[in-house]
């Protein structure tokens, strides 16, 4: 299993951001997969996990599948469903793949769930393929990891 490319800078999986979650992402079987623990700097109530910070890698885990397949794209819209509050401390395991694709459009999904399998969030997107100009800036952000 070979972890997603990634920019070091990113909040979500750079491991250069003093202030990112450094999630590492990978690709199994059509799905990227991170596995987080809810840290306590990142509450929106006392031992409640920000509802901000697990949509940050709901989007960022559906966009993953997405460079998995050597594609390069940017969140157009997103939809998320909060299902149970996340407790700090605990484990969850985040997942997320491309249900469909139209043209440029990709029709993306994600998950997280708790280690027992219970789902404590999900959210869909639509997400688009950069054209050659913003592809070559993403890329540089890529580039710069190596």
């Amino acid at each position: 299993m070979n972890e997603i490319i990634k920019y070091p800078g990113c909040f979500v999986c750079g491991d250069d951001n003093d202030f990112g979650l450094k999630a590492k992402f990978y690709f199994e079987n059509g799905e990227a997969i991170t596995t987080v623990v809810a840290d306590k700097r990142f509450e929106g109530y006392r031992g409640i996990y920000h509802g901000g910070i697990i949509t940050s890698l709901l989007d960022e885990v559906m966009i993953k599948a997405i460079l998995a397949e050597n594609k390069y794209a940017v969140t157009a819209e997103m939809k998320v469903r909060f299902k149970k509050p996340i407790i700090t401390g605990e484990e969850l395991k985040i997942s997320g793949w491309v249900r469909s694709r139209k043209g440029r459009l990709f029709f993306t999904e994600a998950r997280a769930v708790r280690q027992n399998g219970e789902e404590v969030a999900s959210a869909e997107a639509k997400c688009i393929e950069a054209k050659s100009q913003l592809k070559a800036e993403l890329m540089k952000s890529i580039s710069s990891s190596n």
